[in-house]
C-alpha cells in the first residue's frame, strides 16, 4: 500500500463499493421508505440472479489480490521474510497491509457462504464482522510501522477520521437497522475513503502534487514526504486540511442532490404523505387511522398515539376465500 498504485488501486474499491451502497441505500427508501431496513451488502439483480453475488465476490478477489501484493508481488525476492524466517523491519507494513486486507475478505466470505447456504446469522452478524474489519483498519493506520510524521502523518490522520465514522456507522447499524440516515452516512463515508485513498496517492507520490517546501526521500527501504521547514510543513497540513473539507463539501452536495433526484423518480407518494402527516399522541384513545399499502401486501395502520398495526391482506383475503 506504500506506492502510488497501492493506495489508488484499494481507493477505487472502496469509492466503487461506496457508490454501489449509496445508490441501493438510497433507491430502496425512495421505494419504500416505511419498509427500509439497512443491509451489509446488496445483490446485483440484473443478469437472471448469475450476478447476484458480485459484490460479495468483487471484495474476495480485491482483498486476495492486495494480500499477493503486498507478500509476493511488490517485494524484491517476491517473499517478506528473511533468510531466518523472521519478518525485516522493511516489511512489516506489508504485514500490516495484508492483515487489513484479510479481515475484509474473512467478512466477505462469511457473507457469501451464508448467502449460498441459505444460512440464517443473527441480526446483525455481519455489521458486527464488517466494524471488525474496520476497527483493525484504524488499529493498524494509528499504529503504523512506518511511523508516518509531518505532512504525510496528516494525511494518514485525516483518513483515520473518516474509519472512526465509518466503523462507528456499521455498529449503529447493528442497534439501528431501519435508521436510513445511518445508512447513508455510512455509505457516503465509504465514498470518502476511497477518493481519500486516491487522493494520497496522488498528493504523496507524484512529485507534481507534493505541496510546496516537500519533497520525496528514500529511506529504510521506503519512500517518504518531507518538508523543508516547519513553515512548509504547516503550509501542506493547511492544505490537506483544505482539501479534506472540500471533498467532504463535494460529497455531501452530490449525495443531497443524487437523493433529491432519486425521490422524484421512485418514491412512492402515498407513502411519504403518510410520514409527513403520521398522527400526534393526543390521549390514550386510539382515533382514525391512516392507511398504506406496503409493496409486500401489508396493510399498516396508524393511529393517532403513534402506533401501528400490521395486517397482511393477501392471507386475510385467502382466509375469507376459504370460508
Amino acid at each position: 500500500m506504500g506506492t502510488f498504485i497501492g493506495h489508488v488501486l484499494p481507493g477505487t474499491g472502496f469509492l466503487l463499493i461506496g457508490l454501489w451502497h449509496l445508490f441501493n441505500t438510497i433507491t430502496n427508501y425512495a421505494r419504500a421508505p416505511l419498509d427500509f431496513h439497512t443491509r451489509p451488502w446488496f445483490p446485483v439483480k440484473f443478469g437472471e440472479g448469475k450476478l447476484r453475488y458480485l459484490e460479495l465476490a468483487a471484495f474476495i478477489a480485491g482483498s486476495c489480490l492486495s494480500i499477493l501484493a503486498e507478500l509476493f508481488i511488490g517485494p524484491e525476492r517476491h517473499q517478506p521474510l528473511a533468510d531466518d524466517w523472521s519478518i525485516p523491519p522493511e516489511h512489516l507494513n506489508n504485514f500490516e497491509h495484508s492483515s487489513i486486507s484479510l479481515f475484509f475478505l474473512i467478512y466477505a466470505s462469511v457473507a457469501l457462504y451464508a448467502g449460498l447456504n441459505k444460512l440464517a446469522l443473527p441480526p446483525g452478524a455481519l455489521h458486527v464482522i464488517g466494524a471488525l474489519a474496520f476497527s483493525q483498519e484504524l488499529l493498524l493506520f494509528h499504529l503504523h510501522s512506518a511511523d508516518h510524521v509531518g505532512a504525510e502523518g496528516h494525511y494518514h490522520l485525516l483518513l483515520q477520521l473518516i474509519v472512526v465514522v465509518t466503523l462507528s456507522a456499521t455498529l449503529l447499524e447493528v442497534r439501528l437497522p431501519r435508521s436510513f440516515l445511518v445508512a447513508t452516512v455510512r455509505s457516503a463515508s465509504l465514498v470518502f475513503q476511497g477518493a481519500w485513498f486516491i487522493h494520497m496517492g496522488f498528493m504523496l507520490w507524484i512529485p507534481a502534487f507534493i505541496p510546496k517546501g516537500c519533497h520525496m526521500v528514500h529511506t529504510k527501504g521506503h519512500v517518504v514526504v518531507k518538508c523543508a521547514n516547519q513553515e512548509a510543513t504547516m503550509r501542506a497540513k493547511a492544505l490537506a486540511n483544505l482539501q479534506f473539507n472540500w471533498y467532504l463539501a463535494i460529497i455531501l452536495v452530490s449525495t443531497v442532490i443524487f437523493y433529491s433526484k432519486t425521490v422524484g423518480i421512485y418514491a412512492d407518494k402515498h407513502a411519504y404523505l403518510l410520514l409527513e402527516q403520521k398522527p400526534e399522541i393526543e390521549g390514550g384513545k386510539k382515533g382514525d387511522a391512516a392507511v398504506e399499502m406496503s409493496s409486500h401486501g401489508v396493510e399498516r395502520q396508524y393511529f393517532r398515539d403513534g402506533s401501528q398495526s400490521s395486517i397482511d391482506l393477501e392471507s386475510s383475503q385467502e382466509a375469507q376465500f376459504k370460508r
